[in-house]
């Protein structure tokens, strides 16, 4: 069992290493096969403290193996989800001595600092058996020299050098281990020793006996370098941890995938082959010209990836870090070197351990997208090694088209039945992965045994009109099958019988994935006893039916009311068996609890984790136990910021002038009363998104009753700088029928903002001059947009990590999939960049120097801040040394915050469009003040306003 990434509002996803940088559109109804998800770690930091933990056992669930509060990972859109790594860096090496033009890391004030700087929450993952529970330690943010480190930017991925990895990982700083006891209780803390002073943790991953942890260690060197990594074991009864390998010369490769229990005593290891020298060196004299050709006048559309390769150099350097050779390693020692040395990318075993599913990359390789898209070659070994067969060796795939619902040619989705012992499904496409082309079936699923008979066919398990979403995976008599399409937004789910062809498939649910009102929920699932996980069938006493549960948002006019619902798999009636507090509380089931033992799952014997929080109580966890559905809280979580424990939250609804109902979540400051206080400096911040409805557009989603997670970048941070907060108010971009959202873009996204103002203007909460707006990477896009078109609106912008020339990203953006020759007009009028000379209003932006993200390029924030500047804007460039899209570093976050704590004072709580009034009946009395009755005449203006404004910062922040 792996540990699966977590995200905000503790929605547990677990993701393969191949999605570390690429996050697919999700489906709101997809639930993706979960049978890999026990053999996926991520890199996760934790933080350790026992004292959170109040009684009785958690558990992992259909697809959540780890639990972390939600400060731990809140990140906004386009934000690094690596988390915190680490924190040495202190106010002493943060410069406090320049003026605000100069080139040192400043400090926020302290009521922000506190809040960021607060220790985080640790991580939880139980054993597959739900008797032993694994708290992780972690630390927060990172200094900027674990940024500064060396990287190899190839084929789209960063490469710690040093480390073989993937660069900028987090870790854990330790692991410490409580049993679940009978009465509910936890046992004393097992810490888990022997383990090298400084060392970095990655990669915790459960044998499926719950026996034994894996996990990979690095110590830095004394030269301030990060080491290789190791792969060590440990012995969960005694706690003792040791190195799988006797031999200290064999190292992991980490930058694919990295290792794998094969059964309960054997792991499959990704090494650095041994026979490897130092890596290739870039030659003073380059060989020749770097050439691309296209004489073949192949149409190759991509998008503006970056990291890609650029030479024949950087294809050897990929080669030298990416190239592993696997290893068998048993936990008493003995050691099998297996296959040949080659670039593997993805180690998956078989439910019944007797065989592996290889994945790896090969040439040639390509320069214009990145290494996902690289010919590759899929096999089936044996548990022992020996190569079965080859299932395909994909060509490479430049060619995909840009269009939405496009894919790669041939087979694709390679995975192990969750149900079956070793039995293999895939996908095909009949379009040629051309979305743009008509064709029935444009998806067909295959199925085939691992080892098939001689001239034994694959069997079509279903096919499909729509693009394949996935497949939830029950048994011979149930499975789920999912295929969506995005241009209309329909989804579809399919129920069918695997093992019957005399039962023909039938739709369970087709629907509008915009709609989420109609969402039924997703079926929950139980583990299996080879550790994968399937539909939970739940029996009633009477025993007639088959039943499934179903875990739904609940979302509703009055925002998101959790569900669980007994569902009949063959009448489609079903009995809603709890449902969350709607009053006061927000809760969510997180995970099944009752399938440890393999046998029927009786619905009187049902067993759930929820999640229980308010708009002021941070989150935690609870038992539900079935028939009485008694409730049992298992967490008690400290307030991780307890100065803003007493903040005031809203979900406001309100409507555009053409008839769309928008929402937005309103924050107030704790203690905040409008008729004592009046209205406050307000902060807009949000991110656009697009809808084929009207009606969809205006459907709640969220709740008013979940509790207010704060990341270290969080515009909420200015709660404690008494500003009013609006967060998320939606900007939808709605293109219905034939229409293209986007070629109203700029009208839409102003009708959008002015419904927003004038909402909160209307309720008296903020100040109609002192209202700003910002946004990250496509929020940054709407921001500049905004005080191009809509400068009434907005006292100042700040723009983060965005792209303001569309021309820059010809091939399609966002959810654009037309490109600039298709739609020239669209992409020049909805670029910031083309109305540069219109924006008068201050605008700040930030932008990471080693930006990763597709097409938010650094250039984009240097190229748009000189347009301003050239039109006499006033602005300001912060460019972050080695921050990526997200941003990381303590010094760079703190900066950050200064920066936009600053931007926000003087151009928002000072607008001098409001205080010129008042500045100059003051000025006179402000001088006199310092100089005496003549002192007016030894000032001059700037010096005035300046004292002005430093002594009217005093008194209001």
């Amino acid at each position: 069992m792996r540990l699966s990434q977590v995200y905000h509002r503790f929605s547990l996803i677990p993701l393969s290493p191949s999605l570390f940088h690429h996050f697919p559109k999700p489906l709101p109804f997809s639930s993706i096969s979960p049978a890999k998800s026990h053999r996926s770690p991520l890199p996760i930091q934790a933080h350790f403290s026992t004292d959170y933990l109040k009684s009785t056992s958690m558990s992992s669930s259909s697809r959540f193996h780890c639990l972390i509060p939600v400060n731990a990972f809140a990140a906004e859109n386009g934000a690094s989800s690596n988390g915190a790594i680490s924190s040495s860096a202190t106010e002493t090496t943060t410069s406090t001595a320049h003026d605000d033009n100069g080139n040192g890391y400043r400090l926020p004030p302290t009521e922000i600092r506190d809040i960021v700087d607060a220790p985080p929450l640790p991580a939880l993952s139980f054993s597959p058996q739900r008797d032993k529970i694994l708290f992780l330690k972690r630390r927060s943010l990172p200094p900027l020299s674990d940024l500064a480190r060396p990287e190899e930017k190839l084929a789209g991925i960063r490469i710690d050098g040093k480390c073989n990895s993937r660069s900028r990982m987090s870790f854990y700083t330790g692991m410490g281990i409580h049993q679940l006891m009978d009465d509910g209780n936890l046992g004393p803390e097992k810490v888990v020793t022997g383990l090298p002073e400084g060392a970095k943790i990655n990669f915790v991953t459960w044998s499926n006996d719950g026996q034994h942890l894996s996990f990979s260690v690095r110590v830095d060197e004394e030269d301030g370098s990060s080491s290789k990594l190791r792969v060590w074991v440990a012995d969960l009864e005694t706690g003792k941890a040791r190195p799988l390998f006797q031999s200290p010369d064999i190292y992991l490769n980490a930058v694919f995938d990295n290792f794998v229990w094969v059964d309960n005593s054997t792991l499959l290891v990704c090494t650095i082959p041994q026979s490897r020298g130092d890596p290739p060196k870039k030659p003073l004299v380059p060989s020749g010209p770097k050439i691309q050709s296209n004489e073949q006048k192949s149409v190759i559309q991509a998008r503006t990836y970056q990291d890609l390769l650029k030479d024949e150099r950087d294809e050897v350097l990929f080669e030298y870090y990416a190239t592993s050779e696997l290893v068998l390693a048993s936990l008493d020692g003995t050691i099998k070197p297996i296959g040949p040395p080659a670039i593997y990318t993805s180690l998956d075993p078989s439910p019944d351990e007797q065989y592996i599913l290889i994945t790896s990359i090969h040439r040639p390789y390509s320069f214009i997208v990145p290494c996902g898209r690289f010919p590759k070659r899929v096999e089936v070994w044996a548990a022992d090694g020996r190569v079965v067969r080859e299932l395909c060796d994909l060509p490479l795939a430049e060619d995909i088209p840009i269009a939405f619902n496009s894919v790669r040619k041939g087979m694709r989705s390679i995975n192990w039945r969750a149900d079956k012992p070793s039995t293999l499904y895939w996908v095909e496409t009949q379009d040629n992965g051309d979305a743009k082309v008509e064709v029935s079936p444009r998806d067909i699923i295959y199925t085939q045994p691992a080892e098939p008979l001689e001239n034994e066919q694959p069997t079509v398990l279903h096919q499909l009109d729509l693009r394949y979403g996935g497949i939830s995976w029950c048994d011979d008599s149930l499975a789920l099958v999912y295929e969506s399409w995005y241009k209309t937004r329909k989804i579809r789910t399919w129920v069918i019988s695997p093992g019957s062809k005399d039962i023909s498939p039938r739709v369970l649910f087709d629907r509008s994935s915009e709609d989420v009102y109609s969402d039924p929920g997703s079926p929950m699932s139980r583990r299996t006893a080879a550790g994968t996980y399937v539909i939970a069938k739940v029996k009633k006493p009477d025993g007639d039916g088959t039943y499934i549960l179903l875990n739904g948002s609940g979302a509703t006019p009055e925002g998101n009311i959790p569900f669980l619902d007994l569902f009949d798999i063959n009448t489609g009636k079903k009995e809603r068996i709890w449902q969350s507090d709607k009053e006061k509380y927000y809760e969510t089931v997180v995970a099944l609890m009752s399938d440890q033992n393999e046998g029927d799952l009786y619905i009187n014997d049902l067993k759930i984790l929820t999640s229980k929080e308010s708009k002021t109580e941070n989150t935690q966890y609870y038992i539900q136990s079935w028939p009485e559905k008694k409730s049992c809280q298992i967490t008690n979580f400290p307030h991780p910021y307890p100065q803003l424990a007493s903040l005031q939250k809203e979900m406001i609804r309100y409507q555009r002038r053409d008839g769309v109902q928008l929402t937005a979540t309103l924050y107030l400051p704790p203690g905040y009363d409008p008729s004592r206080d009046g209205p406050l400096p307000c902060l807009v911040w949000s991110y656009p998104g697009e809808f084929k409805s009207k009606d969809a557009a205006g459907q709640v989603r969220g709740s008013p009753n979940e509790f207010a997670g704060i990341g270290p970048t969080s515009p909420l941070l200015w709660l404690a700088r008494r500003f009013a907060v609006l967060s998320g108010p939606t900007i939808p971009i709605i293109g219905e029928g034939d229409e293209e959202a986007n070629d109203r873009y700029v009208e839409q996204l102003v009708a959008s903002a002015e419904a927003a103002v004038e909402e909160v203007i209307r309720r008296g909460v903020a100040h109609p001059k002192k209202i700003s707006i910002g946004g990250h990477s496509y929020g940054a896009f709407m921001a500049a947009n905004l005080l191009a078109h809509a400068p009434h609106l907005f006292s100042c912008g700040i723009a983060r990590s965005g792209a303001y020339n569309r021309t820059l990203t010809p091939f399609g953006f966002q959810n654009e999939d037309r490109t600039l020759w298709d739609a020239t007009s669209t992409y020049v009028e909805m670029s910031p960049f083309m109305s540069a000379n219109k924006i008068k209003k201050p605008i700040l932006l930030i932008h990471g120097e080693e930006d990763n993200n597709s097409g938010t390029l650094t250039m984009q924030s240097d190229r748009f801040f000189n347009a301003l500047k050239g039109h006499g804007a006033l602005c300001r460039l912060v460019i972050l040394p080695f921050e990526s899209h997200g941003y990381t570093a303590r010094e760079s976050i703190m900066h950050v915050l200064w920066e936009t704590d600053r931007w926000l004072h003087n151009y928002c709580t000072a607008n001098s469009e409001d205080d010129n009034a008042e500045s100059n009946s003051r000025k006179e009395s402000e001088c006199k003040a310092v100089g005496g009755a003549e002192g007016v005449k030894e000032f001059d203006d700037e010096d005035v306003i300046g004292l002005y404004h430093s002594r009217r910062r005093s008194l209001l922040w």
